[in-house]
This record gives C-alpha cells, structure tokens and sequence, in this order.
C-alpha cells in the first residue's frame, strides 16, 4: 500500500496567501523520505497535511486506500492511534510522567488484556535507546537527547506503518543527532516503516531513499537516492 497525494493545496490567512499550490505524488510503502527545503518553503505544513494533522484547502491525501476528507474526527483519531508515529523538533513529554509513562501515552486506548504486551514493549524500546535504568525518571532528570529518544518509543509503541518527523534532530547537537537518525533509519529498514522527515541537515537528507526538495510551497526537485 502507500500515501497518495492528489491535487494537494493549502490556503492560511486573512488575506489569503497561498502555501502549498497543486501537489501529486506517491510515497511507496517502506520509503524513507527527506522533505527539504529553505524555511517558509512549505515542507512542514506539507508533512502536516500528508500526516492529517492538518487540513488542506483542496486536494486530497490517501493512506492506503482511504481519504482522510471522508473520515469522521473519531475514525481519523483511531487511524493515527493504529497506524502513525509522529516525532517533533520538541520532544512534548509531559513534565509529570516518567519515561516510561510518557512512552505508554498512545496505548491508554487499548484492551486492558494488552497492557503487559505494551509495558514490556516500551522496556525493549527504552533498552534499545540506551535508556536502560532510566524508565522512571521524569524528563527533568533526562538530558535533551535522552528525552528526545523517550519521545521516539512513544512514537513506536504502536509499531506504526508510517513515522512522520518533523526536524527531529533540530534541537540537539552533533551526537545525540546521530543517535537519533541512526534510531529513525534503523525503525525503516528493519521494520520495514514508511518515514517521511522534514530537515534542514542535508547531510541527513542524503542518508534517505528520496528527497523532495520544496520552495515557495510547490516541489522543485523529486530525487531517488541511494541510502548510506
């Protein structure tokens, strides 16, 4: 299956000025995307859109198979729960959960039968992270990378189809940087996730399968490339 955007345009603002302007393409399943682009350009209200965290002003943005525009507020909610992961420049854990708490935010929904599966889960995923030891600190006595990759687990405790990262490493240095594309290009090619990451790092944008390279709210460059 995969994303399918048809005809896709945004409009904001009084009076109105055009964002996006008449985007078609189709992001494979498995794909992991670089969308790029100078600030302003439109890459981030585009992944807004392609995530439904956004509305567009026409147009249309499929996952497989089903149109967020023909969904009600409560069956969109529950298809983000299932099939979404998302990552932000800003990890937004909340200040009085512990790690661990915070990574099991997206399960609450869930059967009662599932909540062991989902607690041993966040543990692997908190081991994997380097985060061993540390499932009940609160993100306070966590260091900014550390609170990031807390921020990623949550993001997968539902084993998304689709993570959609919007500059994830924007607010950490060098290393934690690293330790975070490794995490986010390790989810794609071992579990087969469909990433699409907004950056500014061209360095990462390279390490993707694809980059979309946005300006003045349209697409001027649509590149295949190979993965490092």
């Amino acid at each position: 299956m995969s994303l399918v955007v048809q005809n896709l345009g945004k409009t904001i603002g009084e009076p109105p000025n055009r964002v996006l302007t008449d985007l078609s393409f189709e992001i494979a399943e498995g794909e992991f995307v670089a969308l790029t682009g100078r600030s302003g350009s439109g890459k981030s209200t585009l992944l807004y859109l392609l995530s439904s965290l956004d509305n567009p002003t026409e147009g249309d943005v499929q996952i497989d198979g089903h149109s967020f525009q023909k969904m009600k507020a409560e069956e969109l909610n529950d298809f983000r729960r299932q099939l979404m992961g998302f990552v932000f420049q800003f990890h937004y854990l909340i200040a009085e959960l512990s790690a661990i708490e915070n990574v099991l935010l997206p399960t609450r929904k869930s059967q009662i039968k599932e909540s062991a599966h989902f607690k041993q889960r966040a543990i692997e995923l908190l081991d994997r992270f380097d985060l061993k030891g540390k499932y009940d600190r609160l993100p306070r006595q966590l260091s900014g990378g550390e609170q990031q990759r807390v921020a990623i687990a949550r993001s997968l405790i539902m084993e998304p189809k689709y993570l959609f990262a919007d500059e994830p490493t924007g607010s950490l240095d060098s290393i934690n940087s690293e330790i975070v594309m490794d995490i986010i290009k390790k989810t794609n090619a071992e579990q087969k996730t469909t990433v699409i990451m907004v950056t500014h790092d061209g360095g990462f944008a390279k390490q993707a399968h694809r980059q979309i390279e946005m300006k003045d709210g349209q697409i001027v460059r649509d590149t295949q490339q190979r993965a490092h």
